[in-house]
């Protein structure tokens, strides 16, 4: 598998929904789906989704089309799924804890090893298996531990001061839901930003303007 040495974000955002998709098709039974099929399930064209995996090699053959499970693997490689990438999560609050206990880390890529909290009473509590720790241990436990990914799930008033402790304790990415501009201080750390009230705001407008 040959890879360019610049592959759009677009093209990246897409991923996911390639290895969601090869996941469900291999669920229902489907052994090979041709890129055509794939753009009807997907809503994209075929043409895209074959410019999109030919940015990371060739996946199909003419005339048969995609094997699912084989490229459902290639595509987990690429994302790195199976690394298991060290992830700790800031704020055990409501946002924190619903994460924690319903998102499945293991599936994405990620192995959640620590949760920090400022409030003492959260101290050495377990959320689904994982023991929450006060803020005050968290360089320690970078140092020891050397988490990659940081999810962020403090008030915002706090998130800058954090995002410095932990860039400057190799974090590399963070999932960002604090609302915090995290790339205003650090313009080589990876950072996704969730902000759900945006999503809601856009279900709204489309209901909304939809057919006026």
């Amino acid at each position: 598998m040959s890879q360019k040495s610049y592959i759009s974000n677009s093209v990246i955002r897409r991923l996911p929904r390639y290895y969601r998709f090869m996941g469900e098709l291999q669920k229902e039974g489907t052994a090979k789906i041709s890129s055509a099929e794939l753009s009807v399930r997907m809503k994209l064209t075929a043409s895209q989704i074959r410019q999109d995996l030919n940015c990371f090699g060739g996946f199909g053959q003419q005339g048969y089309g995609y094997n699912v499970a084989e490229l459902r693997r290639e595509i987990g490689d690429i994302i790195g799924v199976e690394r298991r990438v060290g992830t700790i999560l800031l704020g055990a609050g409501n946002l924190g804890r619903a994460i924690t206990t319903y998102f499945d880390f293991p599936k994405y890529g990620c192995e959640l090893i620590g949760i920090f909290d400022a409030d003492p009473k959260l101290e050495n509590t377990e959320i689904a298996g994982v023991s929450v720790s006060s803020m005050l241990k968290l360089r320690t436990f970078c140092e020891q531990k050397s988490p990659e990914i940081a999810v962020l799930c403090i008030p915002k008033e706090s998130a800058g001061v954090v995002s410095k402790v932990l860039v400057g304790c190799g974090v590399k990415a963070f999932w960002n839901f604090t609302h915090y501009d995290i790339n205003l201080h650090f313009d080589d750390i990876i950072v996704e930003n969730v902000h759900l009230g945006d999503s809601l705001l856009t279900l709204a407008y489309n209901v909304n303007n939809t057919n006026k």
